[in-house]
């Protein structure tokens, strides 16, 4: 699975443990069939259902059952290279691989397993899917490890990459942010798949101005000139992997789903400043993002210039009305990230929460007098890693383009 799906089943898997995503229906078929084969072996009717059941519930883009299709077909090959190779995982390393997935839901494997089960997923579906993950991941190490190497010249590129060519970097980005409540969670997915196919500028800015909830709405997601530094550290490399016009894949938010469109980039001749910590404030406005709350939020803009002054507009309600932190930059949620890197002291925005609207106000940011980043050792892992991903995605096409694959449908 890829890992912007892996990322969503978090708070999916929150609310099917919750009850709050009801079981999907079973169609009346003959489920054991076999629909595909990948050589010698058979893919069922049931496990595409199940893989596709699965998908939905981790909110995975775009058509599920063609997604299926092509996951289990890839399974197939991945499990036969394994056996080819003499890799074999126990039992024992399979139930820790469930437990490691389930702990990124805050779970433990029995919790995920009676979550997935009350959605109609069985626990043979997961294990499968852990299974095949774990072992070819062990499998390429086992495979590809010998080839790669990661000298003193990669380090060095990886820290002027990471530091240098970003800090003298701004981007002029679009954004689209879409809540996605339980109920339509799936048809917003839909949407914003949809969305992340376009090119044109003036397409996505309509969209903006008919689906976005942010602020920019009204200016069709325009943002204006922002630092990378500024962005939250996750969203800097899938920026700079686009080309003006292009449009990111959906990411998911906390209760919402994100598209950001880059209309221009330039490097400037100054470097702009990193940061330790970000401070802000967030005010709680019930009733979630309506007309009256957005009123609301301009008549606090207007009265107030420093965080210290929402004490006054919070005066006399319950505390958690208002909330004041100070985050180090990768530790501050995305949505709430990007709506930070808009602002200077004293300055608003908003972020959905819920059933409310969140008013948002940057205190202030701390200068990175230190600057270390990452350390050799994560750099080195993070090189070796993707190298490793190229061969095994390598590899994969090599299986995929000798197998016999025999469509039955």
């Amino acid at each position: 699975m890829r890992l912007r799906s892996l990322r969503t089943s978090l708070c999916t898997l929150a609310l099917v443990a919750s009850g709050l995503l009801a079981p999907l229906p079973v169609q009346a078929q003959n489920l054991f069939e076999a629909v595909i084969k990948v050589n010698d072996q058979a893919i069922t009717r049931y496990e595409l259902e199940q893989r596709a059941r699965m998908l939905q519930l981790f909110r995975a883009p775009g058509n599920l059952q063609e997604e299926a299709r092509k996951q289990l077909i890839e399974d197939r090959l991945k499990m036969d290279a394994a056996r080819t190779n003499g890799v074999v995982l126990s039992d024992e390393e399979i139930q820790l691989g469930v437990e490691e997935f389930a702990s990124r839901a805050n779970m433990d494997g029995a919790q995920l397993i009676r979550a997935l089960e009350g959605a109609g997923v069985g626990e043979s579906t997961l294990r499968d899917f852990v299974r095949v993950g774990i072992t070819w991941r062990e499998m390429n190490r086992a495979r590809f490890s010998s080839r790669v190497s990661v000298t003193e010249d990669d380090l060095d590129r990886a820290k002027a990459a990471i530091s240098g060519a970003s800090s003298n970097v701004r981007v002029l980005l679009s954004e689209i942010i879409m809540p996605a409540p339980p109920s339509q969670a799936q048809a917003v997915q839909e949407r914003a798949a949809r969305i992340s196919q376009v090119t044109s500028e003036a397409e996505f800015s309509s969209n903006a101005r008919r689906y976005s909830a942010s602020r920019t709405r009204a200016r069709g997601g325009r943002m204006d000139w922002v630092p990378l530094t500024q962005l939250p550290p996750q969203l800097r490399a899938i920026i700079l992997g686009l080309a003006p016009g292009e449009v990111t894949d959906p990411l998911p938010l906390e209760g919402a789903v994100a598209l950001f469109q880059l209309r221009d980039i330039e490097e400037l001749d100054v470097s702009a400043p990193t940061y330790s910590a970000i401070e802000y404030a967030i005010y709680y406005l019930p009733g979630g993002n309506t007309e009256n709350a957005q009123a609301r939020v301009e008549q606090i803009d207007d009265n107030t210039d420093t965080c210290d002054d929402l004490y006054g507009v919070a005066y006399g309600q319950p505390e958690e009305l208002l909330e004041r932190s100070s985050l180090k930059p990768e530790e501050i949620p995305q949505d709430l990230a990007v709506t930070l890197a808009q602002l200077d002291p004293g300055e608003i925005g908003t972020v959905v929460r819920g059933g409310n609207l969140g008013v948002v106000m940057l205190c202030g940011r701390s200068p990175d007098l230190e600057g270390d980043g990452p350390s050799d050792q994560d750099l080195t892992v993070f090189i070796t890693n993707r190298r490793l991903d190229s061969y095994a995605n390598g590899y994969l096409e090599e299986l995929r383009a000798e197998a016999r694959i025999v469509s039955f449908e």
